[in-house]
């Protein structure tokens, strides 16, 4: 067990965050699995195979994030604010000090048995490395994450939104003891059952960084980086129902103002598809769907993502909205 002591200074820091970074190693680590997931296996099975659209790039990033145990630390900043976008993450990750991401690579080599070609190669030149890493956790996050993400940024919101209101009516002790079994909050101490190595302020910064995440779980992941504030990374509340696909509840509505095509569509994306795909599912086509999204993303409804060789496309969050209201 370890204990992380807090000082009402810190209590006053604590904050939550919705970090994309925090999505991009977790589930990276489950595609890479192979094995069948109760919550995401309908994901996984549309991503899975358009990973060899990532091309040789794909290598460093998947050298980074191994099938288990530590992820060098660099590759998850603290977020400055409450929701920072995967750009000025990157922007932080590009700039990470080279003696920083020395010791963390030491730190996985040594947990790991060693590094991999492309690794080494980051370790010899840590600046060419980061920007080659960006670019890969880009055209990782377009293929695997974009596409879903006004999906999986709801139910991270919803879970903040909650636990704003448990501390509101409730206090900070109800919300620490509320996030996961093996977290307890008691007389000003953080205890973390499963964590072995020890944490404590004199390897933390002040506060602490409560972040939920969809595809963390089902334990913690806990990142202490000084002298910015520990991170705690939670499963969120709502993930059981991610991926449900149940109809739409507003078709019909929606095609009186859009037209029977434009909202058939809409419909079609619960999961993000291509043109093809939506032509062969809907007997529209292929030059009638392309017209038809083209105006569904001017009206900002749909959402276009370059995946290799294909372009996904899905809901927005203001789509999203329309068809299912109140869910």
């Amino acid at each position: 067990m370890a204990e992380l002591l807090f000082t009402a200074g810190d209590l006053a820091r604590m904050r939550f965050a919705v970090a994309p970074m925090w999505e991009v190693g977790p589930s990276l680590r489950l595609l890479r699995s192979g094995l069948p997931h109760a919550v995401h296996g309908p994901w996984a099975e549309q991503v899975r195979p358009r990973l060899t659209a990532l091309g040789p790039a794909f290598g460093l990033l998947a050298e980074l994030v191994p099938p288990s145990g530590y992820v060098p630390d660099f590759i998850n900043p603290a977020p400055a604010g409450p929701a920072p976008t995967l750009a000025g993450e990157l922007a932080a990750i590009r700039a990470t000090p080279a003696g920083q991401v020395r010791r963390d690579l030491d730190r996985l080599a040594a947990e790991h048995g060693g590094l991999g070609p492309r690794l080494r190669a980051l370790h010899a030149d840590p600046a060419a490395g980061l920007a080659r890493l960006a670019e890969a956790i880009e055209a990782y996050w377009e293929l695997a994450l974009a596409p879903y993400w006004a999906r999986i940024r709801a139910v991270l919101d919803a879970d903040v939104l909650h636990r704003a209101r448990q501390a509101a009516e409730h206090g900070a002790e109800r919300v620490l003891n509320d996030l996961h079994a093996e977290l307890r909050w008691a007389e000003g101490t953080l205890r973390l059952s499963r964590r072995s190595r020890p944490m404590s302020r004199r390897t933390a910064g002040p506060g602490l960084l409560l972040i939920p995440s969809a595809f963390t779980g089902p334990g913690l992941y806990t990142l202490f980086a000084p002298p910015e504030p520990p991170q705690l990374v939670y499963p969120a509340r709502g993930i059981g129902g991610l991926w449900a696909t149940g109809p739409a509840h507003r078709t019909a509505a929606l095609a009186a103002v859009l037209g029977r095509s434009r909202a058939l569509l809409l419909a079609e994306l619960a999961a993000p598809a291509s043109t093809t795909e939506l032509a062969r599912r809907t007997g529209l086509s292929p030059s009638a769907v392309s017209q038809y999204l083209t105006a569904l993303r001017e009206a900002r409804l749909v959402s276009a993502h370059r995946a290799g060789r294909w372009v996904l496309y899905a809901r927005t969050a203001t789509a999203e909205a329309l068809l299912n209201p109140g869910s």
